[in-house]
């Protein structure tokens, strides 16, 4: 790999109870599953881990050398109060040290227009640094929709999302339709500023936005990284969005 290669920061997430390593019982922890950062790799970027700080100054020093974000997924929920809710009986784990880093850094990424790809939670707090809203549970918000939390087919796809016509998604997947692989009990509900909607499930549920006011930045509600080594279009969100990072660069 180039010493040239662009620099993308991760977003790490946190443990408080040390739940992903086999340190010390009750120690905290910053951990990041590897195929983010094989992702990365493989599409010619260097990975740089981001751990949820509040030390002064330590973020803009983090975004000086990065040339691109990425916010990584987690099994957690975003707090309805950052977009003006009070939380139901359905919202799950929050982590708000994460949270709270999360959304500064996506809205300090924004303000530099620095290309931004935000993955399965990460697309939420795109759209919730954007102004936009949640469903923060949906069985018990949209009763009606299909099963969204399809865990045990996370390595090989569980439902079709409709990609539309003219969104930098479809130009990148080349695809009306593609399988992808979905984890999560929240979705976009009211979008936010400047985003459209590039892709929603056949049950009308969001699974893609992205910004018509930035150079590059994408939400999609899937976990392409698992799927990128066997499936060459989602290899293309990622070389898309390393390609996006070298041109800033």
């Amino acid at each position: 790999m180039s010493r040239w290669a662009p620099l993308i920061g991760i977003t790490a997430d946190f443990s408080p109870a040390n739940r992903c390593t086999k340190g010390r019982a009750g120690e905290a922890a910053h951990f990041l599953p590897h195929r983010y950062c094989g992702a990365v790799e493989n599409a010619g970027g260097m990975a740089l881990i981001l751990p949820a700080t509040k030390m002064n100054g330590v973020l803009n020093r983090f975004l000086d050398v990065a040339d691109g974000l990425m916010i990584s997924g987690g099994n957690f929920d975003i707090h309805p109060s950052f977009y003006g809710e009070k939380p139901i009986a359905g919202l799950g784990l929050i982590k708000q040290e994460r949270t709270e880093f999360e959304l500064e850094v996506a809205r300090a990424a924004l303000e530099r227009d620095l290309p931004l790809l935000g993955l399965c939670g990460g697309a939420q707090a795109i759209n919730v640094v954007l102004g936009g809203t949640l469903y923060q549970d949906i069985p018990t918000q949209l009763p009606q929709a299909d099963n969204h939390q399809q865990s045990r087919k996370k390595e090989i796809g569980g439902h079709l999302i409709h990609i539309r016509q003219g969104t930098r998604l479809r130009e990148i997947l080349r695809r009306r339709s593609i399988e992808v692989n979905t984890t999560h009990h929240q979705a976009v509900k009211q979008i936010g500023k400047g985003l459209i909607v590039s892709a929603t499930a056949e049950d009308g549920l969001i699974e893609g936005i992205e910004s018509e006011q930035h150079s590059f930045v994408l939400g999609l509600q899937w976990h392409p990284e698992v799927l990128a080594p066997r499936h060459e279009h989602q290899r293309r969100i990622f070389s898309s969005f390393i390609a996006a990072c070298a041109r800033r660069r």
